[in-house]
């Protein structure tokens, strides 16, 4: 059997190519890189690829636009966000479809993430004009004191290939409206949505230069980063390993970073929730985007009164799951992004099993389809901490259970990570659930809520998990400097 699409053709994004300063351009170099369809392997199309010259050109755009749109007023400013944001639910069918076959998610969870897109521009724009400075009270009566916000500068950000236009619109919108350039890099994997956002800015009438698009190669586009001193900040989404080797490489200029990086959520349930109910709402949290979901739970602790009828339910709905394409009605699981995901949720499994997990579902490639990266929805049973599984951050439909007997030891077990981005609680007592929020580890707490994440609440870890926050005002304030003015009077 093949995964065939029932939609009409895709549209995708008529550019292809970089945005930089105002104008669609080849690389330099003439360099190209094939988009391939996960749920089929196929090639979508060809964008340009560029190098350090490409990198450096969209730099000096940025730089050179910096002084003119920080002049402009947060109104001004916001009038094309916001413009943006109209245009982007225009087309919010073509871009969903357009993210669905270069990255595999269905096609409604594609367009949440285009209409979340939407939402990240529209509150910023909104909020920006809020950026209020402050009158410190004088001691002295002949000084007068006051605190302004001056934009941090030109902006760098790199973004994954998970949610290539919302994780990008929560950098790009905040800096934009506070008055910052920007220089941008989508994911080898999933250019086409980042490129059709810029399409969106273009259209709304954002000025030349002010935000560009590098395709191209990572290393050069963070040495044209780091190299260039009028770049003052720059905003990462990815792996730990990576957001660390950037933070090192930050300190020769003590240029800003925001990181928002790796994470390992446990999902705990308590004996008064609604078993069948948690367990829908816990087997959608994990194989959302077939787990590959920064904030996804990826460990889960059940209650020992319930753990036995979560994992007969839990395991009866991941069974039956519609696994296809993406673009087909009813697909609730599509294909990973590459073939190298799939071998690390081999692996994953793999480790599991040899250490005495039991595969209660899934635990192989699908056997369905002929072409795409198809790997079955896993249940694990028997799980403990000398598998990989626990220990590592598993970006895969794989979901471990475990049980627990009390509050403390649960807290304690989900702590036991170098990670901290997000956890899941669901109870219905106030009690626990206050305990819980208080006492565990990690900068995104859903209590009952297995998709927290809003644009105008703080989105970021902690521990190893990354530095600052994303969306909320802390999103906005992340972007901008603090000024201390103090003035003498005469007389």
């Amino acid at each position: 059997m093949s995964a065939t699409a029932t939609e009409p053709a895709l549209e995708f994004p008529k550019q292809r190519r970089l945005f930089i300063g105002g104008q669609w351009v080849e690389a330099i170099g003439g360099g190209h890189l094939d988009v391939i369809n996960p749920a089929d392997e196929s090639v979508i199309t060809a964008v340009a690829h560029g190098r350090r010259a490409d990198a450096d050109r969209a730099v000096a755009e940025a730089v050179k636009t910096f002084p003119t749109w920080k002049s402009l007023t947060a109104y001004d400013r916001a009038k094309i966000l916001k413009k943006t944001a109209e245009i982007i639910r225009e087309r919010a069918d073509a871009l969903a479809r357009t993210m669905t076959m270069e990255q595999g998610k269905p096609v409604p969870e594609a367009r949440a993430e285009v209409m979340q897109t939407a939402d990240t521009f529209e509150w910023f724009a909104e909020e920006a004009k809020r950026s209020y400075g402050r009158i410190i009270p004088n001691s002295v009566m002949n000084k007068r004191h006051m605190a302004i916000s001056h934009p941090v500068g030109v902006v760098g950000t790199i973004t994954p290939w998970n949610f290539p236009m919302a994780l990008a619109s929560r950098k790009i919108a905040p800096a934009l409206a506070v008055g910052c350039t920007v220089v941008s890099r989508p994911a080898d994997q999933t250019p086409l949505s980042l490129i059709g956002l810029f399409e969106c800015l273009e259209a709304a009438g954002l000025p030349a230069g002010v935000a560009n698009l590098y395709i191209g190669s990572s290393r050069e586009f963070a040495d044209a980063l780091f190299e260039e001193h009028a770049v003052r900040k720059i905003s990462f989404t990815g792996s730990t390993e990576v957001g660390k080797e950037l933070i090192r490489r930050s300190a020769d200029h003590v240029k800003r970073m925001s990181m928002e990086l790796g994470g390992h959520a446990p999902l705990i349930v308590f004996p008064d929730a609604d078993v069948a109910q948690v367990a829908q709402a816990a087997v959608i949290g994990k194989f959302r985007n077939n787990g590959q979901v920064c904030i996804s739970p990826s460990r889960f602790f059940i209650h020992e009164k319930i753990a036995k009828e979560f994992t007969e339910i839990a395991v009866e709905i991941a069974r039956n799951l519609k696994m296809g394409n993406g673009l087909d009605a009813g697909t609730q699981v599509g294909p990973m992004f590459e073939a190298k995901a799939i071998a690390k949720a081999q692996e994953l499994v793999d480790d599991a099993r040899a250490h005495g997990a039991s595969i209660l579902t899934g635990g192989c490639r699908s056997s369905k389809f002929d072409k795409g990266f198809y790997y079955e929805p896993t249940v694990l049973g028997n799980v403990d901490k000398s598998m990989r599984i626990l220990n590592e951050e598993p970006f895969a439909p794989v979901m471990p259970l475990l049980s627990f007997g009390s509050l403390e030891e649960v807290i304690a077990a989900a702590n036991n990570t170098p990670y901290g981005l997000a956890a899941y609680v669901f109870t219905n007592d106030l009690t626990t659930a206050t305990r819980m929020a208080e006492g565990l580890e990690a900068g995104i707490i859903g209590i009952n809520d297995p998709v927290p994440a809003t644009p105008q609440c703080p989105f970021g870890g902690m521990k190893e998990s990354g530095l600052g926050r994303e969306l909320g005002v802390e999103g906005l304030e992340s972007y901008l400097e603090t000024k201390y003015v103090s003035i003498g009077l005469r007389g």
